[in-house]
């Protein structure tokens, strides 16, 4: 699994937004709500960072202190997948919490998703699929971080991206912890 230090060197301006003191995410209560657990380079970039916006295309979700269940509750009622499933039109995948089921930690202002298949068992083995806005399907065999890393270091070309995607100088903005 890539380190969250290698997201860093690849994009340089999230670091502004990296916490001073690691976020204090109860993943025990997330993990447990959830229904499994998370993978540990997700953890890591969670412990460290706020929901990013890449690029002002790219949200990375991540949980907020004092907020998991929300997050994981957001995570197992993906409806717009739900609705995909149900007409059959998800190419196999299947939502969690089904065996193998897609969990959501990332999606574009245009509509594109990106999820985890929550198998093999380990999930530090699970793969990314990505749900282009286009109906395109594809899965890369990494983390999130990795995947991150390797879209924007141009090492990861994902289908149905539009052209400008990404960008030659992405910028990374972090949004507030705050609780509503």
């Amino acid at each position: 699994m890539l380190r969250v230090e290698e997201l860093e060197a690849t994009l340089p301006s999230m670091t502004q937004w990296r916490a001073t003191v690691r976020r204090s995410v109860d993943w025990a209560a997330l993990e447990a709500d959830l229904g499994t657990a998370l993978p540990s380079d997700y953890r890591s970039l969670a412990d460290a960072y706020p929901v990013l916006v890449i690029d002002d295309f790219l949200t990375v979700s991540v949980p907020t202190p004092g907020a998991e269940v929300r997050w994981a509750s957001a995570s197992r009622g993906d409806e717009i997948l739900q609705d995909l499933y149900e007409m059959g039109d998800t190419e196999g995948y299947v939502p969690f919490p089904q065996p193998g089921g897609l969990i959501g930690w990332a999606a574009s202002n245009s509509g594109d998703s990106f999820y985890w298949r929550t198998s093999p068992a380990d999930p530090d083995a699970w793969p990314v699929v990505v749900r282009g806005d286009n109906g395109d399907w594809s899965e890369f065999p990494v983390g999130a971080v990795e995947f991150l890393a390797g879209v924007y270091g141009r090492n990861i070309d994902v289908p149905g991206m539009p052209r400008d995607f990404p960008s030659d100088d992405p910028k990374v903005l972090g949004l507030s912890d705050r609780i509503d």
